[in-house]
């Protein structure tokens, strides 16, 4: 019994140590309409976000590229920032969790297409 009691103490506080040092992952949350973005720019600290990305109006599937400025070329594009499905009118798709270090990046659709927006890293 004392084992029994023992052990699940352990797995408690094991189970509460891993969720205090998770890191948390913030969901950022933008909108495209029609050759656009409604959010012109971006200030994060580094860490792990997950972006969320809406179609508002535009009347073909969407996407959302992000991807170190001054290195747009596919190659060098943040694969895990791709949302996961085409973005349909009036839909939102969200991308995998990507972890941004400090340093300048830049967002755009090339399917909308919009022009490059800036995300800063602190």
């Amino acid at each position: 019994m004392k084992k029994n009691l023992a052990f699940g103490l352990l797995l408690l506080m094991s189970l509460f140590s891993v969720q205090l040092f998770a890191q948390e992952v913030e969901t950022i949350k933008l909108t495209q309409t029609e050759g656009a973005f409604e959010t012109e720019s971006l200030t994060l600290k580094e860490g792990t976000y997950i972006f969320e990305v809406t179609n508002q109006g535009v009347d073909r599937e969407l996407g959302f590229v992000l991807a170190p400025k001054g290195k747009t070329d596919m190659e060098f594009h943040i694969k895990d920032a791709y949302v996961q499905n085409a973005i349909k009118k009036g839909e939102t798709s969200s991308s995998k969790e990507v972890t941004l270090k400090k340093g300048e990046y830049v967002y755009f659709c090339p399917l909308n297409p919009t022009p490059q927006y800036t995300l800063i890293v602190e």
